[in-house]
C-alpha cells in the first residue's frame, strides 16, 4: 500500500505547521499533495518548495498572485477563494484532508470533502460547532471518513476503539455513560473576576501548557474553547449535552475519559503536544512510533470544577448546544469576531462573552438547517457582533 496522500487546508498555522512535522518524520507513509493557507505568501511559498505538492491555494487572491510569482519556476498550480479550496478538496489526487484552518470557513470545504468520498481529519472546532448536523449526516453515510485531531476528542475516540467501528463516526456508545473533558483552565484558572477586566492580549495568549494559534489560544482563556468541544462532542458521539461533562485538569496529561455504564472510567494520557493526535488521525488503525513519551514518576494529577461565575462561556455554549438549530452558528461567528476585536486590543477581555451572549439574545430567525441557513445566520450574527464591539 502506497503513501497516504494529504491536503492540509491551513498550512501556516500552528496545526497545520505540525501536521508537515508529521509528515516530514513519516516521509514512507505520508505524502503531502495539496496545501492551502489564507494570506501567507511567503510561508506557503517555502513548504512548497521543500514539499512540492501539485496544488497550493491562498484564500486572497492578492496573495495567490504573489505566490504564482514567487513559485513562477515550480510546476504547482496555484489557485485562490473558496472555488480554489472545493477544487483542492476534491481533487482525484487526494486520499485525506486536513482541515486544520481556524474559523467556520472550514465548513464548506469539509462536506465537499466528505461528499467526494475523502478521509478528513479534523482539527476545526467550528466547523462541527456552526454545521455538525449537517456534516455528520455526510458521515454517517460513510462510516470511517471523519476522525478528529483535537486532543481532548482524539482522547475520547481512542477510549471509544473497543467499540464497533473504526472512527469517531461509527464508534458504538451504547455502554456509555458520561464523557469528561478535560480543560487546563488556561492562563487565568486562579485570577479573580476583577483582574480579568485588565487582561491584555499577550496575557491571554500565554497558555500554561500548549503551544496554539491566537484565537484558540484566547477561547481555552475564556473556556468558550471548551464549550466549542462539548457541542463537538455532542455531535461526534451522539452524545447528550447532560451525558458531557468539563473537569479542569491544570497538568494537561489526561486529555479526556470516557465513563462506561458498569462505573469504569477509560482516560487517555499523553504530553501536551499536538503532534500526537495528528500522527494517530493520520496513522489510524496502526500507531508510529513517535516521541515525547510523558514521565508519569511524580506527577500529580488534579481535576477541579469549573468557575462558572469567572468563565460563564462554557455555560452560554451549553445553552446554545442545547438550543440547536443554528444559534450555535451564531454564537461561533459572534465569538471569532470579538476574539479578534480583542487581539486588536478594541474591546476588553470580559466584553468578549459579553458582546456573544447579546448577539445570541437577539438572534430570533427560524429556518431549516442548512449550508446556506448556516452562512446566512454566520454572516448576521458577524454583522451584529461588530456593530456592538465599535460600542465599546
Amino acid at each position: 500500500m502506497g503513501a497516504k496522500r494529504i491536503a492540509v487546508v491551513g498550512s501556516t498555522g500552528s496545526i497545520g505547521r505540525q501536521t508537515l512535522e508529521v509528515a516530514l518524520a513519516q516521509p514512507e507513509a505520508l505524502e503531502i499533495v495539496a496545501l492551502a493557507a489564507g494570506s501567507n505568501s511567503r510561508e506557503l511559498a517555502d513548504q512548497v518548495r521543500r514539499f512540492r505538492p501539485g496544488t497550493a491555494v491562498l484564500w486572497e487572491e492578492k496573495a495567490a498572485g504573489d505566490l504564482r510569482v514567487a513559485l513562477g519556476d515550480c510546476p504547482v498550480r496555484v489557485a485562490s477563494g473558496m472555488q480554489g479550496l472545493l477544487e483542492m478538496v476534491t481533487a482525484p489526487e487526494v486520499d485525506t484532508v486536513v482541515m486544520a484552518v481556524s474559523g467556520c470557513i472550514g465548513l464548506e470545504p469539509t462536506l465537499a470533502a466528505l461528499q467526494a468520498g475523502k478521509l478528513v481529519a479534523l482539527a476545526n472546532k467550528e466547523t462541527l460547532v456552526a454545521g455538525g448536523d449537517l456534516v455528520m449526516a455526510c458521515a454517517r453515510a460513510r462510516p470511517g471518513s471523519l476522525v478528529p485531531i483535537d486532543s481532548e476528542h482524539s482522547a475520547i475516540w481512542q477510549c471509544l476503539r473497543g467499540a464497533p467501528g473504526d472512527a469517531a463516526a461509527s464508534c458504538d456508545t451504547g455502554d456509555v455513560e458520561r464523557l469528561i473533558l478535560t480543560a487546563s483552565g488556561g492562563p487565568f484558572r486562579t485570577w479573580g473576576a476583577d483582574r480579568l477586566a485588565a487582561v491584555k492580549p499577550a496575557d491571554a495568549l500565554r497558555h500554561p501548557n500548549w503551544l496554539m494559534g491566537p484565537k484558540i489560544t484566547v477561547d481555552s482563556a475564556t473556556l468558550m474553547n471548551k464549550g466549542l468541544e462539548v457541542i463537538e462532542a455532542h455531535h461526534l458521539y451522539d452524545m447528550p449535552y447532560e451525558a458531557i461533562d468539563v473537569l479542569v485538569h491544570p497538568q494537561s496529561l489526561v486529555h479526556s475519559m470516557v465513563v462506561y455504564t458498569d462505573g469504569a472510567v477509560l482516560a487517555q494520557m499523553g504530553v501536551p503536544d499536538m503532534r500526537l493526535p495528528i500522527q494517530y488521525a493520520l496513522s489510524y488503525p496502526r500507531r508510529w512510533p513517535c516521541s515525547p513519551v510523558p514521565v508519569l514518576a511524580g506527577q500529580a494529577l488534579t481535576f477541579e470544577e469549573v468557575d462558572g461565575a469567572r468563565f460563564p462561556a462554557l455555560g452560554l455554549a451549553y445553552a446554545c448546544g442545547r438550543q440547536g438549530g443554528l444559534m450555535p452558528a451564531v454564537m461561533n461567528a459572534a465569538n471569532e469576531v470579538c476574539v479578534h476585536a480583542f487581539l486588536r486590543e478594541e474591546i476588553a477581555f470580559p466584553r468578549i462573552f459579553e458582546v456573544v451572549e447579546k448577539v445570541c439574545g437577539g438572534f430570533d430567525r427560524k429556518a431549516a438547517l442548512s449550508l446556506a441557513g448556516v452562512l446566512e445566520a454566520d454572516a448576521w450574527a458577524r454583522q451584529e457582533a461588530e456593530s456592538l464591539c465599535r460600542l465599546f
